[in-house]
Order: C-alpha cells, then sequence, then structure tokens
C-alpha cells in the first residue's frame, strides 16, 4: 500500500462527496465522468480501502470520512495561507461551516458570532442539527466545528466546555388549569402522562427524561405534538397545545407575563454544552471559537434564578 495521498485524487473525492454523484462532481471539476471515476478507484486502490458507497448521493465509508475531512482541512490550510499571503481575490470570503443545534442558534450562538471581527470576512455555513447528534458531522467531515453535547473529542478535534443550557417545564395557564388540575392536591406525576405534550423531533428526549424524573416507570403521553423550530416550539407552548421543556432565556419573560406557568422548581434540565473544532492553526477557527467561548460564559452559565409559579410537585 503507498503512503502518498496525492492531492489531485483527494480533492477529487471530496468533490464526488459534496456534489453527490460522479457525474455532478465532473463537471464542477471540468472533468470527464470516466477520469473521476478513475482518480477515486486510484485512490482506493492506494489506501487498500473502499471509500464511496455508489448510492444516491454517494455517502463516504467509515475511511472515507477520514479522507473526506483532510480534504477539508487541506482546502482550509489553503484559503488561510493565500489570505496570510495576500493571494485572496478581492471580495472573496473565507467559507466557515459550523454545526449547532436549533435552541443555542435561536438564543446565544448568533450573538456570539457577532462578536468575530468583521474584518475577517468570514461566511458562515450553519449546520442545524440536535446537539447529541452534531459531533457525527465532525466525524463525517462536514463540518469545521460544532456546538455538541458530548465532551468525548472526535478524532483529530479538540473540546472545551461551553457551560450549560438550562429548560425549565412549562404550561400555559389555560392548559395547566384543564390537564394538570383537574383534580385538588393531585400530584403532578398523577396526571402528566396524559396530558398532550410538544416534542422539537422523534430525537428529542428532554420531555420524556423530565416525566422519567418525576417518576423511572412513567412515559410522557402519546398525545405528542412535533414541532421543529424553537421559536415554533415556544409559541406552541404558550398557545396551549401541549407542555414542553423550553429554555430558561424563552420562558423567562413569558413566565413574569403571565403566560406561562412552571409546572415544578425541582426539576429543570441542564443540557451540557461543548465547542469541538478540527485541530488546524487556523486564524479564523480560532477568533470564531474565541467569540463563542466568551459568549457562552455570559450566557450558559448554569442558569438565572427566576420566580417562579408552580404547580404542585
Amino acid at each position: 500500500m503507498m503512503s502518498e495521498l496525492p492531492l489531485d485524487q483527494v480533492r477529487t473525492l471530496l468533490a464526488v462527496v459534496d456534489e453527490g454523484t460522479f457525474d455532478a462532481a465532473a463537471n464542477a471539476l471540468r472533468l470527464t465522468p470516466s477520469a473521476v471515476s478513475q482518480r477515486v478507484k486510484a485512490l482506493e486502490q492506494r489506501t487498500g480501502r473502499v471509500l464511496l458507497m455508489r448510492t444516491k448521493p454517494v455517502r463516504p465509508t467509515e475511511s472515507g470520512e477520514v479522507v473526506v475531512r483532510f480534504a477539508r482541512q487541506l482546502a482550509r490550510l489553503e484559503r488561510d495561507a493565500r489570505t496570510a499571503l495576500g493571494m485572496s481575490g478581492p471580495g472573496e470570503p473565507t467559507p466557515l461551516s459550523i454545526a449547532v443545534n436549533s435552541d443555542s442558534l435561536a438564543t446565544w450562538f448568533l450573538p456570539a458570532l457577532r462578536r468575530v471581527p468583521p474584518e475577517l470576512d468570514l461566511a458562515y455555513e450553519l449546520r442545524r442539527e440536535d446537539q447529541d447528534h452534531t459531533a457525527a458531522l465532525l466525524r463525517e467531515g462536514l463540518v469545521m466545528a460544532a456546538v455538541t453535547s458530548s465532551p468525548e473529542a472526535v478524532t483529530g478535534c479538540s473540546v472545551r466546555s461551553l457551560g450549560r443550557m438550562r429548560y425549565l417545564p412549562v404550561a400555559s395557564p389555560g392548559f395547566a388549569d384543564r390537564w394538570l388540575e383537574r383534580r385538588a392536591g393531585t400530584a403532578l406525576r398523577e396526571v402528566i402522562g396524559v396530558a398532550p405534550v410538544i416534542s422539537f423531533d422523534r430525537r428529542d428526549d428532554l420531555q420524556d427524561s423530565f416525566v422519567r424524573r418525576l417518576d423511572p416507570g412513567l412515559r410522557a403521553s402519546a398525545r405528542r405534538h412535533l414541532v421543529p423550530t424553537s421559536e415554533g416550539f415556544v409559541s406552541a407552548v404558550a398557545a396551549g397545545m401541549g407542555w414542553g421543556m423550553v429554555p430558561d432565556v424563552h420562558a423567562e419573560p413569558l413566565l413574569r407575563d403571565g403566560r406561562l406557568v412552571l409546572l415544578t422548581p425541582d426539576h429543570t434540565a441542564d443540557v451540557p454544552l461543548h465547542w469541538q473544532q478540527w485541530k488546524l492553526d487556523s486564524p479564523a477557527l480560532a477568533t470564531v471559537a474565541e467569540a463563542v467561548a466568551a459568549e457562552a460564559a455570559e450566557t450558559l452559565a448554569g442558569g438565572r434564578p427566576i420566580a417562579p409559579r408552580p404547580l404542585r410537585g
């Protein structure tokens, strides 16, 4: 097995993954589909591994993900070198791909990016994904950095703690009166299992985890609405469609206004967040990382005290 990875073959593999098909990659690279196929096959022969699953669209294998990540890191270093040498074209921004969960995107993450000096001229590609799954995008080489719940560094990445995002179990007053206070003196755990619930998507486990903390044998209701945007989620809870776990920064103004009530002050949920990024000597990536850490230090300090209006435990 040869030890060198020819750069033209590596870039060709990346083009096939990004474009989705050999034909599309050929158009992007201004090559024939046959030439693209030959380069990929030659790279597979050099590595002794199958690098692509020939599906539509094509997907990298586990070994292919390693090469794709290398290709993206190589492109990142090349852009940084061109910038340092004054070789970047006029008005040519530097792309930066980041995976971030929806609630962070809707609350503290965009203010973090505003801390980045505009003269860096960055073009962000933000990929929205659940914090439990953003690390997978790093492993696949699809992003350069990610906000993730995992403290375990992805291979080739560094990791740092950002803090915790606090979620509060809340509902509208009308919903609470109808579904959660139907019988005087009834404990929350006795009625929560039948009350309609709001979830972000089918992978959202926050509401179910809250119910299990009330009683390990309980499950959240099958009356479940899936609302896959942070803003829509809060609106659905405030409209009385169901109860849900809402980020404290969204919940607190509505609690103060009386549009939401806190189901219990004793079972909030703190979701730890971490920043993972490629181990690259990239000034742009380092600047963004510091901006994210600074904003998180001010925003994700583990939750702020509020004046709760609980129902019952």
